[in-house]
C-alpha cells in the first residue's frame, strides 16, 4: 500500500502543472468508457482482473493471462449524432506468462454544416478521432504488487485540420486473493501532440485515478469506489445558477465545501452475481448527477445500470446511462473466448 501511496504524493506535482478537465485540453474521447461493464460501474473502473479484456485499455496493470485470446468489440450511440466504439485483444506468449495486450478507440461526431464569416455555408463536414494502444503488465518480484503501461497512438481530423499524439498510461495494483480485495491507481495520458491542428500545441487531458474493490464474503456481491481526477482539486466551481442576492442587491456565490468537492471525485458500483453467467451492475457518479441536474428536479443524472450475460464462447453485455432528461446513452458490447 506504500508503493501507491507514493505513486499520488509524485504525481500530484505533476498535476498542479497538468490539472485538466473537460473543455480544457484536447483528444477528450480518451477518457471515454471503454466497456458496457465500466459504464454500468459508474463509467471509471479501474480494478478487476480478469477475463475483461477491455479494462485494459484504462487500466493496463489489470493485463493477466486470463484475458488470454479474447476479443472485445463494444459500440455507443452517444450524445447527439456522436458514436464510438473501442475494441480490445489480448495474447500470452512464454509458457502463459507474458500477456500483451492491443486496444482501439474511434469516435465519430457526426456531420455538421459549416458556415464561413460572412453566414455562406461551406458545405458539410464530418469530424473523427481514434487511438491504437499496445500495453504489458507484469508483476513486481513475489509480491502482491503489479504495474502495467501502454503507449497510444493518436490522430484526430475536424473538418479540414489534423493533429496527431502520442501518449502513455501507467498503473498500479494491489491484490490480495485471501480478502478478495484490489486497490489500483491508474496515471492516464501522459503525453503530447506530434503535430497541432493549427499550429497551438495543446495539452492532452491528464489525469489520476484511484480504485478500491472487493467482494464480499458470503454474499454474491462486489462493491467497487473510486476516485476521479485526483490531480484536479478542487473540482468544483461555483454555479452562477445558484447564487443569491439580497434585498439590497448584493449577490453571494454558492459556497462550494470541502464534503461537496470528495464527492464530485466519487463513483460508486455494485455488481451483483459477478463470477457467474448472468450479473447484474448498478452505478453512480456524483459529479455526473451533480452537474447536470436540473435545480429542483429529480432526474436521476449519474445513474447507469447493465446486465452481462454469458453463452459458452460469447459473453454480451449491455448499459444504459443516464446524463440528464434529455440525454441518455446505451453501450452494447461482445466478448468472443477465441480459445
Amino acid at each position: 500500500m506504500r508503493l501507491i501511496v507514493t505513486f499520488i504524493i509524485v504525481f500530484s506535482g505533476i498535476a498542479q502543472l497538468q490539472a485538466q478537465l473537460g473543455g480544457e485540453s484536447t483528444y477528450q474521447f480518451l477518457n471515454l468508457m471503454s466497456s458496457p461493464r465500466q459504464a454500468a460501474l459508474g463509467g471509471k473502473v479501474l480494478k478487476n482482473v480478469d477475463y475483461d479484456v477491455t479494462q485494459g485499455l484504462y487500466n493496463p496493470a489489470t493485463i493477466n493471462v486470463d484475458m488470454d485470446n479474447q476479443l472485445a468489440i463494444n459500440y455507443s450511440s452517444y450524445l447527439g449524432d456522436i458514436r464510438y466504439g473501442t475494441a480490445a485483444y489480448a495474447y500470452t506468449v512464454d509458457r502463459r506468462t507474458q500477456t500483451f495486450h492491443v486496444g482501439m478507440t474511434y469516435v465519430n461526431y457526426g456531420s455538421f454544416d459549416g458556415y464561413d464569416e460572412n453566414g455562406v455555408s461551406t458545405g458539410a463536414f464530418t469530424g473523427n478521432e481514434a487511438a491504437l494502444s499496445v500495453g504489458y503488465a507484469t508483476q513486481i518480484g513475489y509480491s502482491d504488487f503489479y504495474v502495467g503501461t501502454n503507449i497510444k497512438f493518436i490522430t484526430s481530423k475536424l473538418e479540414q485540420y489534423s493533429s496527431l499524439g502520442i501518449a502513455t498510461d501507467i498503473g498500479f495494483i494491489y491484490i490480495d486473493e485471501y480478502l478478495d480485495f484490489n486497490a489500483a491507481l491508474v496515471v492516464r495520458n501522459f503525453g503530447t501532440q506530434l503535430s497541432t491542428y493549427a499550429g497551438m500545441k495543446e495539452s492532452l487531458p491528464f489525469e489520476i485515478d484511484l480504485g478500491f474493490s472487493q467482494t464480499l464474503e458470503n454474499v454474491p456481491i462486489r462493491w467497487h469506489l473510486t476516485f476521479e481526477n485526483l490531480q484536479k482539486w478542487p473540482i468544483v466551481s461555483p454555479n452562477p445558477a445558484r447564487s443569491t442576492t439580497d434585498l439590497n442587491g448584493n449577490q453571494t456565490e454558492e459556497k462550494v465545501s470541502f464534503i461537496s468537492d470528495l464527492f464530485r471525485h466519487t463513483i460508486v458500483g455494485v455488481e451483483l452475481f459477478p463470477e457467474k453467467g448472468f450479473n447484474l451492475r448498478l452505478g453512480y457518479s456524483f459529479r455526473r448527477a451533480a452537474e447536470l441536474k436540473i435545480l429542483e428536479q429529480r432526474n436521476f443524472s449519474g445513474l447507469s445500470l447493465g446486465i452481462g450475460l454469458k453463452f459458452n464462447n460469447f459473453r454480451f453485455n449491455y448499459t444504459h446511462a443516464r446524463y440528464s432528461s434529455a440525454a441518455n446513452t446505451s453501450f452494447i458490447g461482445l466478448q468472443i473466448n477465441l480459445q
